[in-house]
C-alpha cells in the first residue's frame, strides 16, 4: 500500500524493504552522471589497491536509494531531511536491504519520522540514519 495522507500513516509502521541495485553496471552509471571517476567505486581491483575490500557505492548513492525507498511508500512525499551515518562501506555486487520505520507522527505539521537502515546479507549494518518526511 501507498501512502497519500498523513491518516494513512501508522507510529512504528515498517515501510516496504527495498533491495537497491548495488551492481557495479549501476554505480559505474551513477558515477559517469555525477562526473565521479574514482577507482574506490569504478573498479573492484582498483579499489583493493586502496585497501578497500572491493568497489563501494558512494554516499551519495545510498542516500539515493534510502530516498527511493520513502518515495516507494509515499510516492507524492518531501523529504525535508535525510541525516545518515556510514558505519561502513556498501560494497558494490553484494546485496543489500533497506528498512524502516515510523518513530513519529506530527499530523499538525503532516510529516512523519523514520529510522532507515541499510543492511548487508550478512546482517550487518552499513548506514543508518533518520528522515523527515512531509506527507
Amino acid at each position: 500500500m501507498t501512502i497519500s495522507t498523513i491518516s494513512q500513516v501508522e507510529f512504528g509502521e515498517e515501510l516496504p524493504a527495498f533491495s537497491p541495485d548495488t551492481s557495479l553496471a549501476n554505480v559505474r552509471e551513477f558515477c559517469e552522471a555525477a562526473g565521479w571517476h574514482g577507482p574506490r567505486f569504478n573498479s573492484h581491483e582498483e579499489a583493493r589497491k586502496l585497501g578497500l575490500p572491493g568497489a563501494i557505492v558512494p554516499g551519495i548513492m545510498s542516500q539515493g536509494f534510502l530516498a527511493a525507498m520513502i518515495h516507494r511508500w509515499a510516492p507524492d512525499a518531501l523529504i525535508v531531511k535525510i541525516d545518515t551515518v556510514f558505519r561502513a562501506p556498501v560494497l558494490v555486487d553484494h546485496a543489500h536491504t533497506i528498512t524502516a520505520v515510523v518513530t513519529d507522527i506530527d499530523e499538525d505539521a503532516s510529516t512523519v519520522e523514520t529510522d532507515l537502515t541499510v543492511t548487508n546479507d550478512a546482517g550487518e549494518t552499513r548506514v543508518f540514519g533518520t528522515a523527515t518526511v512531509k506527507i
